[in-house]
């Protein structure tokens, strides 16, 4: 990437060398290998791999993000220097010729003059435009490795959701667990109380029936002695 990069920043002419073609085709080689290791190594972490691979992947992650990031950059400004040196040429080239056929007379060539400058101006606006598709690619590009990095991280946390549920779930276990024995306790601390106040209020009753039946037995006897004198008076 550093050979490339200085390649970019004396890169000056418009001819397209053996170097710059080898270059840009190792580059483009060596990024790809980086992203089938990536690969392999998302599915080795989807399939239950250990947490320091999987912050390992996502480093390389980013490495490639901004790798491939700066590629397309700098693949960019070689591009827009090699167009703008063409342009330059054909001005050149078309300044010489205009400057010739000013020299020499005629009207036929003065014509061809005019529709040559209209085509290099039409030349002009398409080498924009073009330019300017170059540059909505790059960000395109740039956009979809970063929806490429979101949806590993995505990968990455649904990998790891499985125990983090079953983490969740033995919490949701105990809860309950404790909220059954919690219940349980307050039910037989309810009926203890529901029978020790049930005592206390029988027994008293019980005590008082039997004191009023034996008080009615002591009085009995005695009633009938009492009736018996009346009687035994009454007959005198």
């Amino acid at each position: 990437m550093n050979s490339f990069r200085k390649l970019v920043s004396t890169k000056v002419s418009t001819n397209v060398d053996a170097a710059e073609n080898d270059v840009e085709s190792g580059i483009e080689r060596l990024l790809k290998q980086l992203q089938q290791v990536n690969s392999q190594m998302q599915a080795w972490v989807s399939s239950g791999g250990s947490e320091m691979v999987s912050h390992t992947l996502t480093r390389h992650q980013e490495i490639l993000q901004d790798l491939t990031q700066e590629f397309y950059r700098l693949r960019s400004g070689l591009r827009a220097k090699q167009e703008h040196a063409s342009l330059l040429d054909d001005f050149r080239e078309f300044d010489r010729s205009r400057l010739e056929l000013e020299d020499s007379p005629g009207s036929s060539e003065q014509a061809l003059l005019k529709e040559h400058a209209s085509v290099s101006r039409s030349t002009g606006q398409m080498d924009n435009v073009i330019s300017q598709a170059q540059a909505t690619l790059g960000a395109l590009v740039f956009q979809r490795s970063t929806f490429g990095g979101i949806n590993s991280k995505l990968s990455n946390v649904s990998s790891r959701l499985p125990s983090v549920n079953h983490i969740l779930g033995a919490i949701k276990r105990k809860k309950s667990m404790d909220t059954i024995i919690l219940s349980l306790v307050a039910s037989v601390c309810t009926f203890l109380i529901f029978i020790y106040w049930l005592t206390n209020t029988l027994i008293p009753c019980r005590v008082g029936v039997a004191w009023s039946v034996c008080n009615i037995n002591n009085v009995y006897p005695r009633l009938e002695t009492e009736v018996d004198k009346i009687f035994m008076y009454s007959t005198l």
